[in-house]
């Protein structure tokens, strides 16, 4: 009876042992998806940012020519046609003004770029594989 017992503990620990490697793949595998899922996620919010950073730069271009076609018309003339160009390059750097501020709080999301919970879990992995359990 023991020697039937011992076989079988002697199996399933084996057979264990033989499941380590596949299971310490499968485990790396879903480390590996989870890093990705989560770099992608703050890539996403900091190639937002940068994209309101580059709309605020071509609207600060226009300002910059409606302030200097301003300039020629009211070096010009003394008409108010000039006003009309300021009010314009106001309007226009304001939205610039607005999609900075939005941009700066979409690269502050995005920042670290570092996959905390990724690394985390990694972290409890290696922790659990080395028997020192959930630290």
């Amino acid at each position: 009876m023991t020697e039937d017992r011992d076989r079988r503990a002697r199996r399933s620990l084996v057979s264990l042992l033989g499941e380590l490697p596949t299971l310490i793949i499968a485990l790396l595998k879903d480390e590996i998806e989870n890093l990705k899922r989560e770099l992608s996620a703050r890539l996403a919010k900091l190639g937002i940012g940068v994209g309101l950073f580059v709309g605020a730069a071509l609207f600060a271009f226009f300002a910059l020519a409606t302030l200097i076609a301003a300039a020629v018309l009211g070096l010009a003339t003394v008409l108010p046609a000039w006003a009309a160009a300021l009010i314009v390059a106001g309007a226009l750097l304001l939205l610039a003004v607005i999609l900075v501020l939005i941009g700066v709080s979409s690269v502050k999301k995005g920042m670290p770029i570092v996959p905390e919970d990724a690394i985390t879990s990694i972290k409890k992995d290696i922790n659990t594989v080395k028997g020192l359990g959930q630290s």
